[in-house]
């Protein structure tokens, strides 16, 4: 018999019907951005793998990703924690406390070996022997390394844990860095934000625990289902960036009308993440909708890349501070050199098969 229940078995336990049950499976589904021919490959794996145990770490970090990650709503974080993992150490979310706590970490380690999964917010600092980040009683550093050690993967939640984010902006005097840095020889699946969304950092657990397997990854280890693209690339307010519509200052009559946020520094056109289609609190807005430009902040050193202020200035787009008019005569010069190199060309072609005649 299982020591640990399956995602089912607890659901039915909390009195919740088969229906609920398959209709919980097509909306993961669709959270995740697969077909409804999916769902019913979530229900297989829901009825019959067992909750997977998770070790969750905090090193260097102001504890954001935990905030982020409670108030998901697709999937509820309380199915998350309660039914679809077991999350057996947290020493934000946990109960228990000091001796306690820790035995119980000691315990998960040893009764899961190469099972259990490893997810980290913060970051190690080097310097000093760790010793700016004390767990325990014990550096961070040290922590991390041996709960990494039979970890099955590795989640590095956030931009702290996944690139080094602010406490390794320059000068870094604690050296910290990003886990991967410490921890080489695991598989790493990185969640930066900060803080991410909630429904990707849920929606990583769940392709995890549904599959049995890593989400595909980009060059960088981030997961392609939700870094793929740009936020400029799904931005509301791109048309207004290809017509050359832009807030020129704050609280212009560009910034009523809602036009782009690409000259008082909007990084959307450099930075992956799923910001302009999932949102924020249950869909509902992202920081560009809000009225401010995108910071970058999900990107490799976004603290060490000037002001966020500062406009961009390699993004050579179609549309830049050109009016209609000034376009539409590009577009026409462009047509007419054409149809004129073609009419040239033509003529040669013409005059040499003529002599070839004669």
């Amino acid at each position: 018999m299982s020591q640990i229940e399956t995602f089912y078995e607890v659901m039915r336990r909390q009195g919740i019907t088969r229906r609920s049950f398959l209709k919980y499976c097509s909306l993961t589904a669709a959270a995740l951005g697969l077909g409804p021919t999916f769902a019913p490959q979530i229900a297989h794996a829901m009825e019959t793998k067992e909750r997977t145990p998770v070790i969750w770490l905090h090193g260097l970090e102001c504890t954001c990703c935990s905030e982020s990650f409670i108030r998901s709503a697709h999937p509820l974080v309380k199915d998350v924690v309660l039914s679809m993992i077991s999350l057996d150490y947290d020493d934000t979310l946990m109960a228990s406390a000091g001796h306690q706590a820790e035995a119980i970490l000691e315990e998960t380690i040893q009764k899961y070996k190469g099972k259990y999964i490893l997810a980290v917010e913060g970051n190690p600092p080097l310097n000093e022997d760790g010793m700016f980040c004390i767990v325990g009683g014990k550096p961070f550093l040290d922590q991390l390394k041996h709960a990494a050690k039979d970890a099955a993967a590795v989640i590095a939640w956030g931009s702290c844990a996944s690139w080094g984010c602010v406490q390794a902006a320059r000068p870094n005097p604690t050296q910290a860095v990003p886990i991967h840095k410490v921890i080489t020889d695991k598989p790493i699946i990185k969640v930066p934000g900060c803080p991410p969304i909630a429904e990707v950092m849920t929606g990583v657990i769940t392709y995890m625990l549904t599959f049995g397997r890593l989400p595909e990854l980009d060059r960088q280890g981030r997961p392609k289902m939700f870094y793929s693209q740009r936020i400029h690339d799904k931005c509301y307010r791109r048309p207004h960036f290809d017509a050359g519509q832009f807030v020129e200052q704050w609280d212009d009559e560009g910034a009523r009308k809602g036009y782009c946020l690409y000259k008082v520094g909007c990084k959307g056109p450099t930075t992956y993440n799923a910001c302009s289609t999932v949102r924020w609190n249950e869909g509902t807005s992202f920081p560009i909708q809000a009225g401010h430009g995108c910071i970058g902040c999900s990107e490799d050193g976004f603290w060490d890349k000037g002001s966020f202020y500062d406009r961009l200035s390699n993004i050579p787009q179609f549309g830049i501070e050109k009016n209609a008019d000034q376009i539409g005569t590009a577009v026409a010069g462009g047509v007419g050199a054409a149809i004129a190199a073609h009419a040239a060309v033509s003529a040669v072609k013409r005059a040499q098969h003529k002599g070839d005649q004669e």
